[in-house]
């Protein structure tokens, strides 16, 4: 059974490879940075970890960044099984965002530098360095950033693609 996408307005199509064009260049200009949406993934990363920490301490410590990219994905996950093109590609979107806001602190996991929420542990130091991998941290880092911005541009793509092909005249 093929998949129906719902058309996507004009406007909406206009407002939308806008906004997103928008955020890849603020992204790049502000490399490692918190950007605009890790407003919105810090709250979401924390409850993770509450939420996790039932099911053992290295889950509560990964549940963080688990939490972090299940939203997202769940989102868009939801979005493309109702067909609603927008809601897919922002979903999508954010999932990259979240990789991206997540190689930031992967970068992080030696030099300890970020503030962290209430000056708790550093998630990725504990991980990468149960891992034996703490060395590997920027590596890491740069493959996870590259998947972010895969995943960002090309939803950015399938979202003006997709609408274009079913925008109503």
């Amino acid at each position: 059974m093929k998949m129906r996408w719902k058309p996507v307005s004009k406007p909406t199509l206009i407002a939308g490879a806008g906004a997103a064009a928008a955020f890849l260049i603020y992204a790049a200009f502000q490399k490692g940075s918190f950007l605009l949406l890790d407003y919105v993934n810090l709250p979401i990363h924390e409850a993770g970890h509450l939420f996790f920490s039932p099911f053992g301490a290295a889950l509560g410590i990964w549940g963080g960044t688990l939490l972090q990219l299940i939203i997202p994905a769940a989102f868009a996950a939801y979005f493309a099984f109702r067909g609603e093109t927008s809601g897919t590609a922002f979903g999508a979107f954010w999932f990259g965002e979240s990789l991206l806001y997540s190689s930031a602190y992967i970068r992080d996991a030696r030099a300890m530098a970020l503030p962290l929420v209430g000056g708790g542990e550093h998630d990725w130091n504990i991980i990468l360095s149960q891992l034996k991998l703490l060395r590997s941290d920027h590596v890491l880092a740069d493959v996870t950033a590259f998947f972010g911005w895969s995943a960002m541009i090309l939803a950015a793509a399938w979202f003006v693609k997709k609408a274009r092909s079913i925008t109503p005249e």
